[in-house]
């Protein structure tokens, strides 16, 4: 046998010789077959010096060589969403149940609708649940995201002191309840963080023809739904929030609903799927199937329920079978 038949025999006997009954690390296989050559000395150096480069690459591209069809491990799915979701607990029933069927494990990173769609766009997480409209179809055409899908929506209220002190009960707009609380000079608290509550807040204030920047009365805290509707009622300061948010947090807070109902004030939270064609460190599987159950029959009972024996209403409403408007 000539030296190249030598090669790949001593290769194929090696290989055979420690092939296990299941799966094993690459690297212990590339250790074991590194002793083997160390024990017959100069013979096996040229082998190694041929296929060192191609098992350095099967060390970084396979977890795993078995004798039978490789199963990749599972992977976590990283979730980057609205502070919202998390807290008015909705994600804390939600993910329990799609983590037990599936076996796959959550990481939910929890921020401003901005940040996270910038996140996605840097391919750091694998799936998007936001409520910034505009932002999300900006988001797509710019090839970022796989599928978008609506999953759910309920309403922003201008909340506010106890007393309502600027007296935007008796708006008959959004845009006028907004003018009540400049031209009374009343403190308002913004999130000022990009996120979806934000960007609408920052369109409102336009609408409005009001420029609140710059001005003693407005503050912005820089932090998610829940810490700053605490800041706006430790000041007794009005904001605007999700009504879900709002809700959860109501006993903690010197703050009621001042302004509601208006359709601007619609809130609308959408699914992303990040494209795993422009980031391979995606779980494009992992996203996949979280996406599939945000908006399964499961999933979306879950969020019509959920509040409705703590509050009397739900938080959310269920929104996977209507048509985008």
């Amino acid at each position: 046998m000539n030296k190249r038949g030598g090669v790949k025999g001593n290769l194929k006997r090696a290989l055979l010789d420690m092939a296990p009954e299941k799966e094993i690390p690459l690297s212990h296989l590339l250790l074991s077959l590194a002793g083997r050559s160390a024990k017959r000395g100069h013979r096996m150096r040229p082998l190694f010096r041929l296929i060192w480069p191609l098992l350095a690459l099967l060390i970084s591209a396979w977890p795993y060589v078995s004798c039978g069809d490789r199963v990749p491990p599972k992977q976590d799915v990283i979730l980057a969403t609205t502070t919202s979701t998390q807290d008015s607990g909705l994600l804390d029933v939600l993910l329990p149940v799609f983590q037990k069927s599936t076996g796959v494990l959550v990481k939910t990173i929890a921020v401003g609708s901005g940040q996270a769609l910038a996140l996605g766009a840097r391919g750091e997480v694998d799936v998007l649940l936001v409520h910034s409209p505009r932002e999300e179809l900006k988001f797509m055409e710019a090839g970022f995201g796989a599928r978008r899908r609506l999953v759910m929506y309920n309403d922003f209220v201008l909340a506010g002191p106890k007393g309502d002190p600027a007296g935007v009960r008796d708006a008959r707009s959004v845009e006028e309840a907004f003018r009540k609380v400049a031209d009374g000079g009343f403190l308002f608290i913004s999130r000022g963080d990009l996120s979806g509550t934000h960007v609408l807040e920052t369109e409102l204030w336009k609408k409005a023809n009001v420029n609140p920047h710059g001005n003693r009365w407005y503050q912005e805290s820089g932090q998610g739904m829940g810490q700053t509707l605490l800041i706006a009622s430790e000041k007794g300061a009005y904001t605007l929030s999700d009504r879900g948010t709002y809700l959860a947090l109501a006993s903690k807070l010197a703050l009621e609903i001042c302004f509601q109902g208006a359709e601007e004030l619609r809130n609308i939270y959408h699914v992303i799927e990040v494209n795993c064609s422009r980031f391979d460190r995606v779980n494009c599987q992992g996203a996949r199937l979280l996406a599939d159950f945000l908006v399964s029959g499961e999933a979306q009972r879950m969020i019509r329920d959920f509040g409705v024996d703590r509050f009397g209403t739900p938080l959310f409403f269920p929104a996977a079978t209507e048509q985008e408007k």
